[in-house]
């Protein structure tokens, strides 16, 4: 489904249309990330990421990087990063537990992390720059580790209605982003062919007298 990384975790879907539809659009990237995700101590977990840009990915320009916080004032420390290829910093914190399982050419930075352990829990941000896109995306997700399974009553409404609002909020974004990239390209045009925009401007204006009225 071409739609499906534009789909919000369905415990944000709401506030996030919210503040979506009531801020002016940016003129940078959108980055997708569910705001928490829940992961059972000792499995493995895929901490989404996505993105969308007017631009192809190129690699030599492409960028990525992903930090961790333990804490809210806790500094970021780099963990993994994208330059021309994907680049692994072995924190002692993670070892070899991570594993990078996106595809850049497809707008998704997604990586997994094995073996989570109850020390994992903290902040994950995941940036993106994709010339020639000036703005840098960001993506922020808190990692909540369980020592034992969430009781499962209620979820299918909850699934149900996170559904229904994150496949509306899919669609808004969706056509948000064809209009920018048409708007962004077509200024692209007109700084390019000034001139020649000027002049046809000039030939627009009066138009026939309509002779068949009533």
């Amino acid at each position: 489904d071409p739609h499906q990384p534009f789909l919000p975790a369905p415990g944000s879907s709401l506030p996030s249309l919210q503040g979506f539809l009531g801020a002016p659009p940016r003129l940078g990237m959108e980055v997708m990330a569910p705001a928490i995700i829940n992961a059972l101590n000792g499995s493995s977990v895929k901490l989404s990421c996505t993105f969308n840009s007017c631009y192809k990915v190129e690699n030599k320009q492409f960028s990525l990087n992903w930090t961790y916080q333990e804490c809210s004032n806790c500094s970021e420390e780099l963990f993994l990063q994208f330059r021309t290829k994907i680049m692994n910093k072995q924190l002692d914190r993670f070892g070899n537990r991570v594993e990078f399982t996106g595809n850049p050419a497809k707008y998704d930075v997604s990586f997994t992390l094995k073996n989570v352990q109850l020390e994992d829990e903290g902040t994950y941000n995941c940036y993106v720059l994709n010339p020639p896109d000036r703005h840098r995306g960001h993506g922020k997700i808190s990692l909540k580790v369980l020592t034992k399974e969430l009781p499962k009553h209620d979820s299918t409404v909850a699934v149900i209605v996170g559904a229904s609002v994150g496949g509306f909020l899919a669609v808004v974004i969706l056509v948000l982003m064809v209009v920018k990239c048409v708007r962004r390209k077509k200024q692209q045009r007109l700084n390019t062919d000034d001139q020649k925009t000027e002049e046809e401007g000039k030939t627009d204006g009066e138009g026939n007298p309509d002779e068949g009225t009533k």
